[in-house]
């Protein structure tokens, strides 16, 4: 750890650890001026964020990899915002973090796709609900939607069921890669200087100036703390002595269609929302497939990420309304995740400025849309509160790796396969993954710990056979690279 404030003797790049004992935090000014908690796509975005100004910054995270709470199992949708309340704070970062983070996409090659939303009405009441929701549309800042009749719908997406009436068009909803883009947050972050400690709870929090945060491997200090801990802000905002809201696990169950479906659907397809969430929707991913989901369950356990008989049900039932012919084809995963409700309907995000203090909490399906704005409105936060940012300096350059379907992949590119025959060796044939960029993921800037880490950099074992048929060779390459301990 280097001493001094506002960028005085700070490292070009930061470090990465994920075993042993902390850095020593505890001589005077040699501590962190921020500590962010938690490395899911907003956490990693604060550190971002915070990187491109003059504290030193720790990002923290309990588990051994970023992004591998709620980040990981989502719907991996780029909002436009327009159906949030009109007015909230949600409304106002999704539509900033949308602009950033397209932009963000277009710099460093994370994949995206404009492929636009269908809001699809099945019966009058919904139908009648259309004109509002378009109001609304237009009052959170999206003036492009328009309404379909049934025959426009039905030409736009002929495999729709029978029985839709009417759909809301919004032009501007995408489709992203959320494991690529919470990553470039964190590779990007510590390029730019900020540390990165995984396999690191948080367990007791001293406040004071500097705070103590006590881990599961030491202890560090920090002058500012911010909270980004998904599913556990409402437990971590005890540790500050505040009680401001109660975080409910939101289970969402999905189910993955295999590339064979992908021609049925051209559309995000929407349902009507309710006031549990936007519903189930039949979507297209970056990676090929068709998504079903997510189901939306509040539950008392902050850890039940299983999927239920009952809840696939209930989406094959769902899914068979709004376009019969996905149920015919091939399942190649299942999943779920957790989103973090609240008593409000509205982001959580407050300053305690007394306290040196920010929560950033109830980031529900909107979070990685808007996590730039959040991180940008964190920040400002902080500044409010006596953070001095000292001199704004350009971040690191990244670019990473492409593994969406409508870009070029390397088994594909001739040029590159001629300066690196690693990239013309397919090691996962289902997903087309070769060694190289295997081999470029287990040496990257945050190399996984697991082979789930390794799936969500390379897509190996994420395709049809789901490990079976090439899983050994995608194994012995991440047992070759990564020491034993870190395996998981």
């Amino acid at each position: 750890m280097t001493k001094g404030r506002g960028g005085a003797g700070r490292r070009t790049t930061g470090t990465v650890t994920r075993t042993g004992a902390l850095p020593d935090t505890s001589p005077p000014g040699a501590e962190y001026d921020v500590v962010v908690v938690g490395a899911g796509v907003v956490g990693c975005a604060v550190a971002r964020e915070l990187a491109r100004h003059s504290p030193r910054v720790a990002l923290v995270e309990a588990s051994g990899d970023v992004g591998d709470g709620t980040s990981k199992a989502n719907t991996a949708i780029l909002h436009t915002g327009f159906d949030a309340v009109p007015g909230s704070l949600e409304s106002r970062l999704v539509r900033d973090g949308q602009r950033r983070l397209a932009a963000y996409a277009r710099e460093t090659g994370i994949p995206v796709e404009p492929v636009g939303a269908l809001l699809v009405a099945w019966d009058a009441e919904q139908s009648a609900a259309l004109p509002r929701l378009a109001d609304k549309a237009v009052r959170n800042g999206c003036r492009t939607t328009r309404i379909l009749g049934p025959e426009e719908l039905r030409a736009r997406e002929p495999h729709l069921g029978p029985g839709a009436l009417a759909a809301l068009e919004v032009p501007g909803e995408s489709i992203i890669c959320p494991w690529t883009t919470t990553l470039a947050y964190a590779t990007q972050a510590v390029a730019s200087g900020a540390d990165l400690h995984l396999d690191c709870r948080v367990r007791q929090v001293d406040p004071g100036s500097p705070h103590r945060l006590v881990t599961s491997r030491g202890a560090l200090r920090a002058r500012y703390v911010v909270n980004a801990c998904g599913l556990h802000a409402d437990a971590f905002d005890a540790l500050f002595g505040r009680r401001d809201f109660r975080v409910t696990p939101r289970r969402g169950q999905l189910i993955v269609f295999d590339t064979f479906a992908r021609g049925l659907v051209r559309h995000i397809l929407l349902p009507v929302p309710t006031a549990l969430g936007k519903g189930v929707l039949v979507a297209p991913t970056v990676y090929g497939n068709v998504m079903l989901g997510p189901t939306a369950e509040d539950l008392d356990d902050k850890a039940a990420t299983g999927s239920t008989a009952e809840g696939l049900a209930a989406l094959r039932a769902q899914g068979r309304r709004i376009l019969p012919a996905l149920l015919d084809e091939e399942v190649t995963a299942v999943y779920a995740g957790l989103r973090a409700a609240t008593e409000s309907d509205d982001y959580q995000v407050r300053a305690h400025p007394a306290l040196r203090y920010v929560t950033v909490g109830g980031i529900r399906s909107t979070g990685l849309t808007a996590s730039l704005g959040i991180a940008a409105h964190v920040v400002e936060l902080l500044a409010d509160g006596g953070l001095d940012l000292g001199a704004e300096r350009p971040l690191a350059p990244v670019r990473m790796p492409n593994l969406g379907e409508s870009f070029p992949r390397p088994y594909r590119d001739a040029e590159l396969i001629a300066r690196d025959p690693e990239f013309g060796t397919i090691v996962y044939h289902c997903e087309r993954v070769t060694r190289g960029e295997i081999r470029d993921a287990l040496t990257s800037t945050i190399p996984p710990d697991s082979l789930d880490g390794l799936r969500r950099r390379t897509r190996a074992r994420a395709g049809r056979c789901q490990g079976f048929s090439c899983g050994a060779a995608v194994r012995a390459m991440f047992e070759e690279a990564v020491p034993r301990w870190a395996r998981r």
